[in-house]
């Protein structure tokens, strides 16, 4: 039979919790998962955490591409912990690359636990690229705009 952990030891492997979000990416989108989100066993689906992402991490390249965009790329995609009914999702996102037709996104997904309001938990990390699109559906060049807001060196562009 298996003891179950002291709590001294349970509460040295619990994650983190958090006072502080992102200071250096915007908040681009909060939302609160519901019941019909959520698998047989109580946790949200990780293909709807996919699916905000991708809603999250469009809205920077938006800014750039300034026209009809598509997700190229999911680069990197890393589930922390378990997203539960209730929770508040906080989704910063950063531009880590301006190429000639895409964008690469960096999304950090946040869960304020109902329990524990004020607090909290890596739950997601991501990394998607976006391609700017011509009305038949091919790749197209960004509007000059976007290198000139990359030339102070914050952001690597091809």
């Amino acid at each position: 039979m298996t003891e179950s952990p002291s709590p001294a030891r349970a509460a040295a492997r619990a994650p983190a919790m958090l006072t502080t979000l992102p200071a250096d990416k915007e908040l681009v989108l909060k939302v609160i998962p519901m019941p019909g989100d959520c698998n047989a066993n109580g946790d949200i689906f990780g293909g709807w955490v996919m699916a905000q992402v991708d809603l999250a991490g469009s809205v920077l390249p938006a800014r750039y591409v300034q026209g009809r965009m598509a997700t190229v790329a999911v680069n990197e995609f890393v589930f922390k912990q378990p997203v539960r009914v209730g929770d508040i999702l906080s989704f910063y996102a950063s531009v880590q690359r301006i190429g000639r037709t895409s964008v690469t996104v960096e999304v950090e997904v946040y869960a304020e636990r109902f329990a524990t309001q004020g607090k909290y938990l890596k739950v997601t990390e991501a990394r998607l690229t976006y391609v700017a699109i011509d009305a038949s559906g091919r790749p197209r060049p960004i509007p000059p705009r976007a290198e000139d807001d990359a030339a102070d060196g914050t952001l690597t562009t091809e």
